[in-house]
């Protein structure tokens, strides 16, 4: 049994420990405290010799898009999503091998950069599948929603099958990897593809962009507007449509989809009604601040989420979006938005909360026996009194390590 001792050690799942350890034997955390260690262990070393440190569970970032990594920093900021989608569209365009080398490099790159940062879980968006074998070879554990778009589909369960099928054909037997058929959002998904999904994800777990743009919100309350010109653009339109004069949580409810299976992305532009519809269905809403500002969809009202009691989980988006895929970059992101938010509310965010979300909260997400050993240290400065505002103030990745559950520890 090897024992991992540190200034601070966040259980997520209880209050900080000063001066604490973590047992932890073949891979899994036996216990944690601050006194009375289990007798026989061994000791690690230090994870950064004399210096302080903090240890807490694994990162969980829940809403990427790896396979747009190759567009990092070639897609400007934007002072409307309208105007942000058309020129990260037109990059796309300019690519249309969605299997191309660089591409491919670019996602695997991603997820080094993601588990350096101290991510240990991951929830991806893709159209193509790359991830759920990039993921997986790289044994970093997820659920990639394959996600399908198609707003005048001629043969709604048709695309839907033709999904499935490719879910089938990966043959993901070592359980790190799970994946899930999904729609995209509800200016990009036609009612009856919406139907056709939820028909066939039936208790599977779904995430879906909702409440992300002022434009979205118009386009179901009112129609027309840049989406609808958007779709005109891309010969995606279906003149049949009318609009459901509803907002996004409402729209969803109709497809039977509003439930606590469902990862509701953004929530930009959500009331404070609609948080409470997702709260009292027991859905998770996934924020993204740093990429709803640079897409140009505005600031999220983070302390609304946290006070409607909604389940809140924390992601980076796509690096075509945000600068890096640093999670604690985003918990400062948070802070920044609001002071009354409690770091404790904005760590377990980032942890327990997207771990259950994902389907993995029964491994990873806090600091609990028979959890697996996926421990992150951060280097502290000395003499932090509070450990979980400096936690949520800006991590960088030169700041962590990770906690090697099979040996004496990790060299200082």
């Amino acid at each position: 049994m090897i024992l991992h001792r540190a200034a601070w050690v966040l259980p997520i799942a209880a209050p900080p420990i000063r001066d604490g350890w973590v047992a932890v034997e073949a891979g899994r955390i036996v216990d944690c405290g601050a006194s009375h260690p289990p007798a026989g262990s061994r000791v690690a070393a230090p994870p950064f010799g004399t210096e302080s440190a903090a240890i807490m569970p694994a990162l969980v970032n829940a809403h990427t898009h790896l396979e747009l990594s190759y567009m990092r920093g070639l897609v400007p900021p934007a002072a409307s999503f309208d105007t942000w989608v058309r020129a990260m569209l037109s990059l796309r365009r300019k690519h249309p091998d969605p299997f191309a080398a660089d591409i491919i490099h670019a996602a695997g790159a991603a997820i080094v950069e993601a588990r350096n940062a101290g991510t240990g879980v991951i929830g991806d968006i893709s159209n193509t599948l790359v991830s759920a074998r990039l993921l997986s070879d790289a044994g970093m554990p997820g659920h990639v929603f394959h996600e399908i778009l198609g707003f005048n589909a001629e043969d709604p369960r048709g695309l839907v099958d033709a999904a499935r099928a490719r879910v089938e054909a990966l043959d993901l037997t070592d359980a790190v990897v799970r994946v899930t058929v999904t729609p995209h959002a509800p200016y990009s998904v036609s009612p009856a593809l919406f139907m056709a999904v939820a028909e066939h994800a039936a208790g599977a777990l779904t995430s879906i962009h909702l409440g992300e743009s002022q434009e979205e919100v118009h386009f179901l309350s009112h129609g027309g507007g840049p989406i609808q010109a958007a779709l005109e653009a891309l010969g995606a339109w279906n003149p049949k449509w009318t609009p459901p004069r509803c907002g996004p949580v409402e729209y969803l409810e109709k497809f039977g989809l509003l439930s606590d299976r469902l990862l509701a992305v953004h929530g930009v532009q959500l009331s404070y009604r609609e948080l409470a519809q997702l709260t009292a269905a027991g859905a998770t809403l996934v924020t993204c601040p740093r990429s709803n500002q640079w897409v140009g969809a505005g600031s999220p009202p983070v302390e609304q989420f946290y006070a409607s009691g909604v389940r809140v989980a924390i992601g980076t988006d796509s690096l075509a979006s945000v600068e890096d895929l640093n999670l604690f970059a985003e918990m400062a992101a948070i802070r920044g938005l609001s002071s009354r938010v409690p770091a404790r509310a904005i760590l377990e965010s980032a942890t327990r909360i997207g771990a259950d979300a994902l389907g993995f909260g029964g491994e990873f997400g806090t600091i609990e026996p028979g959890k697996q050993a996926g421990l992150l240290a951060v280097r502290l400065p000395d003499a932090v009194g509070d450990v979980e505002e400096y936690l949520v103030g800006g991590i960088t990745p030169g700041q962590l390590t990770w906690l090697d559950p099979a040996n004496p520890g990790p060299e200082p």
